[in-house]
């Protein structure tokens, strides 16, 4: 069955730097869009970054965009989130999630879903 497991997630000082990373398993991974989400408590899931299955393509949401990467290995079967100068706005459960020949899907409609990993940034 379809795993995605994430991992990375941790407490930084505001203005640090945390690296999410998402290990997906029984897909095949290079057909596969990526998203990652994050959600606050009290808040609705949304979108932070996404990337094509081929990683030419890459969304960032505005609100992290110039701080926060998404990349991809295909060879490994990864994905990632760099986070850069991080405050406490970014404080979540972020989720990695996947979504078969999808481009860039910013919506909630994936079909897989990792179980997330808290991020506390302390200010």
């Amino acid at each position: 069955q379809v795993q995605l497991v994430e991992s990375g997630g941790g407490l930084v000082q505001a203005g640090g730097s945390l690296r999410l990373s998402c290990a997906a398993s029984g897909l095949t991974f290079s057909t596969y869009g990526m998203g990652w989400f994050r959600q606050a408590p009290g808040k609705e899931r949304e979108i932070v970054a996404a990337i094509s299955w081929s990683g030419g393509s890459t969304y960032i949401a505005d609100f992290v965009k110039g701080r926060f990467t998404i990349s991809r290995d295909n060879d490994k079967n990864m994905v990632y989130l760099q986070m850069n100068s991080l405050n406490a706005e970014d404080t979540a459960v972020y989720y990695c999630a996947a979504r078969a020949r999808v481009f860039l899907l910013t919506t909630t409609r994936y079909d897989y879903w990792g179980q997330g990993t808290q991020v506390t940034v302390s200010s």
